[in-house]
């Protein structure tokens, strides 16, 4: 247990501050809450937008949503679940799994559903978090573990024209199950990670699909098999055996870095590989062509998958490579003026990602905002931490982000480092711990110097970077630098200052 602390004016008033306040309880929430124990922080509260946890794996269940990283990986280390049905587990079974860590290690009676966060504002004088909710309550805290991911927040995109159309749109993060497809014309807006795991279900129940593409992705082989009876028995009985399977995966997906991050023999090796397989789904030269993308692998998301290709052959479905010009009341008109009319249109746009803005505002030190800050871009120190915002963590943060290995492991890393930080608060009886404008912007300064030489700043234009081509996204390295990055907590990076004494 940390040692007793001083009393801000809030508790001396008789309000409860809690040590941490964690604000989401997908993976990021719920991993920190079970480490902060083990770590003898006990005062923690979640707080959760909706009425049940689970994050982006609650919120994306479209059909055919699944994971692109083997289940094996894309799992807590200290809580690995042998009985994953398959190699890439679909999202229901995910979900399953985020549940049982709720279970498993007695979160429910941290957890406070149906907490939307508006504001999260520093009270300098005390030294402590405000955390706003839509319901009007305040919730108080010595420090605050932002967890609500940057996959949290989606809407339809900003398509002229698109408040026009009379017919049914849904989003694949708010997908509407309620909806019969059957015998419908549908079109599907986008062809990223989730709509190649739409397109292969809806074709089989529409009338027609129309499929439109603004840029074509590299598209890779999902070797994806059911696990046997015998391997799940195996894994429950000898936990080193599927250990050992995690650690082969998580070498494997590292290896891919010298593919997808640098451009290198590995890379052309790669992009070969990636056309074999568009040439062995696709006989048509002309609809391959439609398909193969002109950027650099690893430049944009490369995909898996083993029925996309097949799917968009069907004889109900059409790839239209013509850019969207508008959406009019009875479909989508595309810029040579054809007019494509559809009953229903599914936008898989993506999420609104936070690369030079924030969810809901933050105010630190004296009232400064934090989504003016990174109006040009988003910036932290080791992805976590904010100068100006003390005592404030980010899960994933600017420039955390991982291109070929599991967002899990990445993770794992955030929540040790919070972890950390937040028991050197509380030991240390501090008032604030925050990081020196000049350790976060050399730190940042490497990073972008780093990024410079990657494929994912090489010209294509993706989710990763801003309008001006600013990489406030991705990690520039392997998982394992990353790790070493987060081992490392130097409290000579930070500005410390101390809680008043008196009790």
């Amino acid at each position: 247990m940390h040692r007793s602390s001083s009393k801000s004016a809030a508790e001396k008033s008789g309000e409860h501050v809690y040590d941490t306040l964690i604000i989401g309880a997908g993976f990021a929430g719920l991993g920190t809450a079970i480490k902060l124990r083990e770590a003898g922080v006990h005062n923690v509260a979640i707080l959760e937008r909706a009425a049940e946890v689970g994050g982006t794996w609650r919120d994306n269940q479209y059909p055919g949503a699944a994971c692109d990283i083997p289940s094996n990986l894309y799992s807590f280390s200290f809580a690995p679940n042998p009985n994953w049905s398959r190699s890439y587990s679909g999202s229901q079974e995910i979900l399953a799994y985020v549940h049982s860590l709720v279970n498993d290690f007695g979160l429910e009676k941290l957890i406070q559903y149906q907490q939307n966060v508006t504001r999260v504002e520093l009270d300098d004088a005390q030294g402590l978090w405000m955390i706003h909710t839509d319901g009007g309550r305040v919730w108080k805290g010595k420090t605050v573990i932002m967890a609500s991911g940057p996959l949290a927040n989606a809407s339809f995109p900003k398509i002229r024209g698109i408040e026009n159309f009379k017919g049914k749109k849904i989003h694949s993060a708010q997908w509407d199950h309620d909806y019969d497809f059957t015998g419908k014309r549908v079109a599907v807006v986008g062809t990223g990670a989730s709509a190649i795991q739409i397109i292969p279900e809806l074709v089989k129940k529409v009338d027609k699909l129309k499929v439109f593409q603004r840029t074509p992705a590299w598209v890779m082989p999902r070797p994806d098999f059911s696990t046997s009876e015998l391997s799940k028995k195996l894994f429950t009985k000898l936990p080193f055996t599927q250990k050992a399977i995690r650690e082969a995966l998580y070498w494997t997906h590292e290896s891919m870095a010298l593919a997808v991050i640098w451009s290198s023999p590995v890379t052309r090796l790669g992009e070969r590989l990636g056309q074999a397989f568009l040439k062995s789904q696709v006989p048509d030269p002309w609809m391959r062509r439609q398909l193969k993308p002109d950027y650099k692998l690893g430049c944009k998301r490369i995909l898996v998958s083993n029925d996309y290709y097949p799917a968009l052959q069907k004889e109900n479905c059409e790839l239209i490579t013509w850019p969207i010009a508008n959406i009019v009341e009875q479909g989508i008109r595309t810029s040579e003026g054809i007019e494509h009319r559809v009953d229903c249109i599914v936008f898989a746009t993506g999420f609104d990602v936070p690369k030079s803005g924030t969810p809901y505002p933050i105010l630190g030190v004296g009232g400064r905002e934090l989504a003016k800050e990174w109006q040009r871009g988003a910036q932290a120190y080791k992805s976590i931490n904010v100068s100006g915002y003390p005592n404030l963590y980010i899960m994933f943060g600017p420039n955390s982000g991982p291109g070929h290995n599991s967002a899990l492991v990445y993770m794992e890393q955030q929540i040790a480092y919070a972890v950390k930080g937040i028991r050197t608060i509380l030991d240390s009886n501090l008032k604030m711990l925050d990081v020196k404008p000049d350790v976060q912007a050399k730190h940042n300064a490497n990073i972008q110097k780093r990024l410079a030489k990657t494929n994912w700043n090489s010209g294509c234009k993706s989710w990763y970077l801003t309008e001006d081509g600013f990489n406030a996204t991705m990690f520039p390295g392997f998982a394992t630098q990353y790790a070493a990055q987060m081992s490392k907590f130097d409290v000579k990076a930070y500005r410390q200052v101390k809680a008043d004494v008196t009790a």
